[in-house]
């Protein structure tokens, strides 16, 4: 890693059919061997078989869903004179976004189900009900915060 600048971010441009930008975020995430067609398709099917489920906006689900993903605080092993200890950190909101974005899709491949769409489908609709292994990853994230309280005056 470079000292010599802190290298800036570069903005998500949102994507054609929805206009939004964690649309686009989960395009990226769910590409694969830099098929962003594929990608496209993916996200676009889940979110035609969320409407077609539900009957209600699959973007204002999708953003439900998203939501209740996202952790408010984590744990980082922070080392102190030998020992290492689980120090809760609080979250940025662009962090908190991105690893609620990575365990829905992480989730959403392990299930099993026919194609990866459906998959994806089912996760967001069971994150928009907190019900889903996504939210299940966050609560318990929650729960190593909570436990480790403790240890929050090593915060750095």
């Amino acid at each position: 890693m470079s000292r010599r600048r802190v290298v800036q971010k570069r903005p998500v441009p949102p994507d054609s059919r929805y206009n939004s930008r964690l649309v686009s975020m989960m395009v990226r995430r769910i590409m694969r061997h830099g098929k962003k067609s594929v990608a496209h398709n993916i996200v676009y099917d889940a979110l035609a078989t969320i409407e077609e489920r539900t009957g209600s906006d699959p973007l204002e689900l999708f953003e439900k869903a998203v939501r209740n993903a996202t952790p408010l605080v984590e744990v980082k092993a922070r080392r102190v004179g030998g020992a290492t200890y689980q120090v809760p950190m609080e979250v940025r909101s662009e962090r908190g976004t991105t690893l609620a974005l990575r365990w829905l899709i992480h989730f959403s491949r392990t299930r099993s189900g026919r194609s990866m769409a459906s998959r994806l489908a089912s996760e967001l609709m069971d994150a928009a009900n907190e019900t889903g292994s996504a939210v299940r990853k966050r609560e318990e994230t929650h729960r190593m915060a909570e436990a480790n309280k403790a240890f929050a005056h090593y915060r750095y």
